[in-house]
C-alpha cells in the first residue's frame, strides 16, 4: 500500500510542478462551450480545479470506504468474541459432563469391582470350607481303613481261640 500511495504523490508532484511551470498557460482565458452558452474562462485553470475536486472526491470516498471497514472490523470482532465465549461456555460445559460422566462410571466400576471381589471371596470361602470337609472325611475315611486293616492284622497275628464250651465247666 506504501508503493501505491508513492506513486500516488509522485503523480500529484507531477501535476502541481506542470501547472507551476505553466502557470501563465493556465491562467490564458479561452472560450468555452458549456452545452447552453459560451463563457470566457481560463482552460488550465478549470481543468486543475476539475483535477482536484476528482480527487478531492476520491479522498472522500477512500475516509468512506476506510470507516465502513473499521467499523465492519470492530462489528466482526466483536461477534467473534461473543462467539469465542459462547465456545468457552459450551467447553466448559462439556468438560462439566464428562468430569460428572467419569466419576459417575468410576463410582459404578468401584461398585462392580466390590461386588466381584465379594463373590470371589464367598466362593474361596465357600471352597475352603469344602476343602476342609473333605480333608476331614478323608481323615475320617483313612482312619476308618486303619483302623479295620488293624483288625484283621490282628485277627490273622492272633491264634483263634477256641471257644470254650460251657459243658466242660
Amino acid at each position: 500500500m506504501r508503493v501505491l500511495s508513492f506513486l500516488l504523490l509522485l503523480v500529484l508532484a507531477g501535476v502541481v510542478a506542470v501547472a507551476a511551470m505553466n502557470w501563465s498557460v493556465f491562467l490564458a482565458p479561452a472560450e468555452l462551450w458549456l452545452g447552453f452558452g459560451a463563457v470566457s474562462l481560463p482552460l488550465g485553470l478549470v481543468l486543475l480545479g476539475l483535477v482536484g475536486l476528482v480527487a478531492a472526491l476520491f479522498l472522500v470516498f477512500v475516509v468512506y470506504l476506510q470507516g465502513t471497514v473499521l467499523l465492519d472490523a470492530r462489528r466482526h470482532t466483536k461477534e467473534l468474541q461473543a462467539h469465542r465465549e459462547l465456545a468457552d461456555k459450551a467447553e466448559a460445559s462439556r468438560f462439566t459432563e464428562l468430569r460428572t460422566f467419569l466419576a459417575a462410571e468410576l463410582a459404578r466400576q468401584e461398585g462392580a469391582q466390590a461386588e466381584a471381589q465379594a463373590r470371589v471371596i464367598a466362593r474361596i470361602d465357600r471352597m475352603e470350607q469344602e476343602s476342609r470337609t473333605f480333608a476331614e472325611q478323608s481323615g475320617n475315611t483313612l482312619a476308618a481303613y486303619i483302623g479295620e486293616l488293624e483288625d484283621r492284622l490282628e485277627r490273622r497275628l492272633d491264634p483263634p481261640v477256641a471257644p470254650r464250651s460251657l459243658t466242660g465247666l
